[in-house]
């Protein structure tokens, strides 16, 4: 077949499997498809050359990402979901540059999930803090598969599915005879999976809080929360104020602990008088501390995003500030080789937010909180470190205002569902119009308000101090992928360099043998 009709088939394959990637999650919402989506990329790269896999990586990135991040268009603009969508289709190519020389190895579909599984780690954490968006295992909410994250977290789901797909590329691919050993895989893959949905990781709570999360909704468009930035944090104290009246009243048990959102006041709460005053007004009305989301200044170029424990009686006190800010959505990296220049929507990002480096969780109300804002909930890090530092409870401050006519909210509220399992926690959710609720340890949904609505969710939620699995693993499933990547590519590149000697070496076993032209092939 020619090599131009081969190249073809390889990045019609890789498109293909790109757009069906996309299928298994929102709005669409196919999970069964993961494996078979990876399979198609594994098919599509495998025995190419090096630049081959790279371009038809690419391909699959590319028809993935762009489509994925979709609503990165219209919401922060086309310019940033551009580039985002770019920078993360290129992980996909140079791991389809990779995969050839791994997939030469013995038992092969091990080496290559683990390289999935690297590459799915690598862009987490980088370029500037990376992106996780679209990890294989961010699909599996409302599967079978979901309670294995308690027992290796969202890294060793993502090595799983990989591998399905891998042995699924084997089933296909290998000789005639080694067939057995692909449904062998496959079986015991599907064993795991198995053997934790029928006994899923639980844990006894040792004490229980109530919980109101209050969602006060956007004014105007709904899509700006600098439309009217005082009248959001009217808002919120106003749904505040009101549940405090229902208290007084007898109709509502006080809660231990009030939950808003990020961005629940847009200005820095101890410059601004108005905010500063409504938000002490709804705090001591209600008479219990109001975890508030805030931006805080820091200097003339700089800006804290914070979750502000506000005690009615002391005020303001313990302090979560945001650990990932989004490159180019809330600052701007390598911003002095790039001032003065035009980039739409990013001209209005005039301060770069300052990334926080805490790990401790808050005190509330007699209570260890672990707490993430926005697109925190979607880094390993961030809910890891706190739990394991014994945090009982997690609470996500989220505003999502950007996003809220684009499937990135229910993206975000699937990720965080799976952070429920991989810390065996309950998780409260605050947005400012959508989606706030309350999650179960078991990923289930306790409670959830409508979105562009102002509502109170007020739930009594468990307190769980024992440890998942997954949390005493952390970090160490991606950067053990990692090195087992390299050891591959270096047997690879070993294996290589014996085969090349061998091609170069005359053969004088066969006497009278002439010298024999030898192909790599």
């Amino acid at each position: 077949m020619p090599r131009v009709v081969v190249l073809l088939v390889r990045l019609g394959l890789a498109v293909g499997s790109g757009l069906l990637l996309t299928a298994a999650f929102e709005p669409v919402a196919l999970p069964w498809v993961l494996p078979f989506a990876v399979a198609g990329y594994f098919l599509s790269v495998r025995g190419a050359r090096p630049r081959v896999g790279f371009l038809v990586g690419l391909a699959f990135g590319v028809a993935f990402y762009f489509t994925h991040i979709v609503w990165m268009k219209d919401s922060v603009g086309p310019d940033a979901w551009a580039g985002l969508a770019g920078v993360e289709a290129l992980f996909y190519g140079v791991l389809g540059a990779l995969l050839p020389a791994l997939t030469r190895l013995p038992l092969w579909p091990l080496w290559a999930s683990a390289a999935w599984t690297a590459m799915e780690f690598t862009r987490s954490t980088w370029p500037c803090s990376g992106m996780p968006w679209g990890r294989l295992a961010y699909a599996v909410a409302d599967t079978p598969v979901a309670p294995s994250l308690a027992y290796v977290g969202a890294t060793g789901v993502t090595f799983g599915l990989a591998l399905l797909g891998a042995l699924l590329t084997w089933l296909l691919v290998a000789p005639r005879g080694r067939h057995l050993l692909g449904v062998a895989g496959i079986a015991v893959v599907l064993g795991g999976i198995a053997a934790a949905a029928v006994r899923p990781w639980q844990a006894d709570e040792t004490g229980h809080l109530r919980v109101a999360a209050v969602q006060g909704d956007v004014p105007g468009p709904g899509n700006d929360i600098l439309y009217d930035h005082h009248q959001v944090t009217r808002n919120h104290a106003d749904a505040t104020l009101d549940l405090a009246a229902q208290v007084r009243a007898g109709t509502q048990e006080r809660p231990d602990l009030v939950v808003w959102p990020e961005n629940s006041t847009a200005t820095d709460p101890f410059r601004d008088g108005a905010d500063n005053a409504a938000i002490t007004g709804a705090v001591q009305a209600v008479g219990v501390p109001v975890l508030v989301g805030a931006m805080v200044d820091g200097d003339e170029t700089h800006v804290l995003n914070q979750g502000i424990v506000w005690d009615p009686v002391t005020g303001a006190g313990e302090r979560y500030t945001k650990r990932h800010p989004v490159p180019f959505g809330e600052y701007i990296p390598f911003r002095g080789l790039i001032d003065g220049w035009n980039f739409g929507r990013l001209a209005i990002i005039g301060r770069d937010m300052v990334a926080g480096t805490g790990k401790e969780p808050l005190t509330v109300a007699g209570a260890r909180i672990a707490d993430a804002i926005c697109f925190d909930v979607a880094y390993d890090d961030v809910l890891d470190q706190q739990v394991s530092r014994g945090a009982q409870l997690v609470t996500v401050q989220t505003s999502n205002a950007t996003f809220i006519f684009t499937h990135q909210v229910e993206q975000q509220f699937a990720i965080t569902r799976l952070r429920a399992i991989e810390t065996g926690r309950y998780v409260v959710v605050a947005s400012t119009n959508g989606l706030t609720g309350v999650i179960a340890p078991d990923g289930s949904v306790v409670a959830k308000a409508e979105p562009r609505t102002r509502s109170v969710l007020d739930e009594q939620v468990g307190l769980v101090n024992a440890l998942t699995p997954a949390v005493r693993i952390g970090p160490w499933l991606g950067r053990g992928a990692a090195a087992v990547t390299l050891v591959g590519l270096v047997l690879a590149a070993l294996g290589g360099r014996r085969r090349r000697r061998v091609v170069a070496t005359p053969r004088h076993d066969a006497p009278d043998a002439p010298d024999q032209e030898m192909s790599l092939t």
